[in-house]
């Protein structure tokens, strides 16, 4: 539950207040199936004054108090806690999140890459697919602290040659391995960013784990629409997207590109309704969906996911 006197009438949290939300969203909320959830990577970004937040903050001030009034908009039901990647926070931090939001909210948790990335470099020495590792500071603590409003944790693999991740067939095996020790519960998901990773023997180790495959729009990896004719979006325990890049765009030219992030700047609507179309056969099955965009993906995350919320409306009028 919310702590008692968290919000105000517009999610008010240390001085972060939200946007009043447009009109048309609150109806749009109604159209959308419950089990989609839609969010953005992260919340902390100050050019989204006016589209999610009431006036422009500092990244600091965002980041620690922002996630109150992200949380009160009402097509933003989901977030992507991306800080876990590059290093793993405490069951504290976690169960602060947890309190900053509504009961039917949800986050994805990245794990830390020194459990994907095989060229990552560590003090305490080799963690790549360590499942001890990866229960102790990455799922216990989520578990913990987010209770309920964990929707899933996302297995992140870096962009590296299929090579230096054992090769194609053992990196299937090792994978397996991996997820078969983990603490049972949660939902988990691989995101893939080598294609050549994405085999048969991949495909086959997440359906007997019961993982979900984490379907990625990025400039490094295969369409969505290939990734989806070799792994159906009903074979996912969960319909887990992470729409991030474009192809043909670098993070670094997309942030030069995009910045300050306040505006859809190259529409992406091919993407868009196959994003619409899948997650809505999905929650028509009674399955679970969560996706999760980035500011690269079209300029700005949260008109993003407004666009997608009314594609999604439009298709399930047919």
């Amino acid at each position: 539950m919310s702590a008692p006197g968290q919000f105000d009438l517009f999610g008010a949290s240390a001085g972060v207040g939200s946007a009043a939300p447009a009109a048309e969203h609150e109806a749009l909320r109604a159209r959308v199936p419950a089990r989609i959830r839609l969010g953005t990577s992260s919340w902390s970004f100050p050019g989204w004054a006016g589209i999610v937040y009431d006036r422009p903050h500092s990244e600091q001030a965002l980041a620690r108090h922002g996630l109150a009034a992200y949380a009160r908009h009402p097509l933003l039901r989901a977030v992507s806690i991306d800080r876990t990647y590059y290093a793993p926070i405490d069951a504290t931090t976690f169960a602060s999140y947890a309190d900053a939001v509504p009961d039917d909210f949800r986050f994805l948790v990245k794990g830390d890459r020194l459990l994907s990335d095989p060229e990552a470099e560590s003090s305490v020495g080799p963690r790549f697919l360590d499942p001890e590792h990866a229960a102790i500071a990455v799922v216990q603590p989520a578990v913990k602290g987010l209770g309920d409003k964990l929707g899933a944790i996302v297995f992140q693999f870096s962009p590296r040659t299929a090579a230096s991740h054992g090769g194609r067939d053992r990196f299937a095996s090792m994978l397996r391995e991996f997820l078969e020790a983990l603490p049972r519960g949660p939902v988990y998901a691989v995101e893939l960013r080598t294609p050549a990773l994405m085999t048969e023997a991949y495909a086959r180790t997440l359906e007997v784990t019961g993982v979900a495959h984490c379907y990625t729009v990025h400039s490094s990896m295969l369409s969505l629409r290939a990734q989806l004719a070799r792994i159906p979006a009903r074979a996912n325990p969960m319909l887990v997207i992470r729409w991030m890049l474009r192809e043909g765009m670098d993070y670094e030219g997309a942030r030069e590109t995009y910045a300050p992030f306040n505006r859809l700047v190259a529409e992406d609507p091919a993407t868009r309704n196959e994003i619409a179309r899948v997650s809505l056969n999905c929650a028509r099955d009674d399955r679970d969906v969560i996706i999760c965009i980035n500011n690269k993906a079209e300029g700005s995350a949260p008109l993003s996911a407004f666009r997608l919320a009314e594609a999604i409306a439009e298709s399930a009028k047919d």
